[in-house]
């Protein structure tokens, strides 16, 4: 009797072992099957990029800021990942600081976009892919709760322009230009006058420039005009009237103080 009861007893043992074993492997994988799922959901790795001034190109990741001069050329990437069957979505929402209303909708994967406004602004890719009866969503909840926008702040406007040049060959003050501290230039034109009102040079760029020539060739040394009209990121408007003193025996070791 006792033997018998034994020889049940292992027999039970041997049965609750194996379901258990079952249920460790089933538990397993299940969360192995959960795991897969999880590691090939559908994401997205927005990023924007611009291109310095030395020709470099510089990238922004959700989060991090940059802060530039207008205009400023921005492409945003929306970067999907394990997409492959999804029908997607996509809403690049850009909105100024402050305003949760965006001044600009997007829709498209990828998109370029130059900022010619001054201030803060946010960018935020909201994303929605679909298969089925599936839907995943990148939107307000992902962007208020998981990732912070992309942040461009765009720099108040300055303009300057120089009184002197000397273009004489030397490679220092050559060029009659805006001094090199101007931002968030957006519309820009420059005339040279000379004394008569006749006008010599015009160009349409703060990073361009008079050489001292007329038709080819050099024009005297003396005092010349320039007129600018200019308008800023910001709204702000510039009208600059000053002489221009061209002084072609003027050299770096002549000097006497900065041409201004």
């Amino acid at each position: 009797m006792f033997i018998e009861d034994k020889f049940v007893f292992l027999h039970e043992v041997i049965i609750v072992k194996t379901m258990t074993y079952k249920n460790i492997i089933s538990t397993f994988l299940l969360l192995f099957t959960g795991y897969c799922a999880f590691a090939q959901s559908v994401y997205i790795d927005p990023v924007a990029t611009y291109t310095t001034e030395d020709d470099t190109e510089e990238t922004i990741h959700p989060g991090e800021s940059y802060s530039g001069s207008a205009p400023l050329n921005v492409k945003f990437q929306a970067n999907p990942s394990n997409d492959e069957g999804w029908t997607a979505n996509y809403e690049w929402r850009f909105y100024t600081e402050g305003d949760n209303t965006p001044y600009l909708i997007r829709y498209e994967q990828d998109t370029e976009y130059t900022f010619t406004m001054a201030g803060s602004h946010r960018i935020a890719c909201y994303a929605t892919f679909t298969k089925g009866d599936e839907t995943i969503e990148f939107t307000e909840e992902y962007w208020t709760t998981e990732q912070m926008p992309i942040s461009i702040a765009i720099s108040e406007s300055r303009l300057e322009m120089p009184n002197a040049f000397s273009p004489n060959g030397d490679g220092i003050n050559d060029i009659y230009r805006a001094k090199s501290n101007y931002q968030s230039i957006v519309e820009f034109k420059a005339t040279i006058f000379n004394r008569w009102g006749t006008k010599l040079y015009e160009w349409n760029d703060p990073a361009g420039g008079w050489d001292g020539k007329y038709k080819g060739r050099d024009v005297a040394q003396g005092v010349y005009f320039v007129l600018v009209k200019a308008k800023g990121a910001d709204g702000r408007s510039f009208n600059i009237k000053r002489d221009v003193n061209l002084l072609r025996g003027f050299t770096e070791s002549s000097s006497t103080g900065d041409i201004n």
